[in-house]
């Protein structure tokens, strides 16, 4: 294996995930202190201050596990399949925030979050073919957005 392209290759699957990441921080940050904060929340809503650290974390871990699949020595269809669907969720990741913040509409939120539930989910199994490690890596993302897919719900009920 030629490691000579691995430093590149992480940064830029690193770089893709957090360009996602700031497109989708256009729509959240100026509605947080605004929209967001009149928002009825439930009580298990962690602290706004929570959220940006937990997604630069999740956002390094899925460049990581990008970078682990683009690197592979494997079949090049099924990696070319793979990331292609860990593009799709990445789109979606950050049209959540357009459908939730930027169309300030919980609903139309939770309809994209369950989207995105489908697409990590079938991320998970097509990296997991290639890479057991790569999978695991996305396992913390899935379940964060599980438990936002919560909040997102319990958001749209407590605000109709």
């Amino acid at each position: 294996m030629d490691y000579k392209d691995d430093f590149p290759k992480l940064v830029i699957s690193l770089g893709v995930c957090y360009l996602a990441a700031f497109a989708g921080s256009f729509f959240t940050t100026p509605k947080i202190p605004t929209w967001y904060a009149a928002l009825a929340r439930p009580g298990f809503a962690p602290p706004d201050w929570v959220f940006g650290p937990v997604w630069i974390f999740l956002y390094t871990l899925m460049g990581i596990s990008a970078f682990l699949i683009w690197r592979d020595q494997g079949n090049v269809a099924e990696k070319k399949v793979a990331l292609a669907i860990f593009l799709a969720q990445l789109v979606v990741n950050a049209f959540w925030s357009f459908a939730f913040f930027g169309l300030m509409s919980p609903l139309a939120g939770f309809v994209v979050i369950l989207v995105l539930l489908s697409l990590i989910v079938a991320t998970i199994l097509k990296f997991d073919r290639i890479s057991r490690v790569a999978g695991l890596l996305l396992i913390p993302y899935l379940l964060w957005v599980s438990f936002a897919a919560i909040l997102n719900f319990s958001i749209w009920r407590l605000n109709p």
